[in-house]
């Protein structure tokens, strides 16, 4: 699973938290890391449903997951189904 987030939101230190405790493995992208990672997640966010009503609230829209199976969640307990 591929999980966006950034050190800076305390979303998704939670989630982070979560994951380790319950030992999902995770690759983890740090959108504030590097443009090519902000980059690689605003392609995913700008273009589906899903984050509507986060770009329409001003919200980033971390933390997201992206699972193997290509199922895309914001919701840690989703992520982990």
């Amino acid at each position: 699973m591929k999980f966006y987030g950034s050190h800076l939101c305390p979303d998704c230190e939670a989630a982070q938290e979560v994951l380790d405790r319950e030992k999902i493995p995770y690759e983890y992208v740090d959108i504030t890391g590097s443009m090519a990672n902000l980059k690689e997640f605003l392609k995913l966010r700008d273009r589906l449903p899903l984050y509507q009503d986060a770009r329409a609230e001003g919200f980033v829209g971390i933390p997201s997951f992206v699972k193997d199976d290509g199922t895309i969640t914001r919701d840690v307990e989703e992520a982990m189904g």
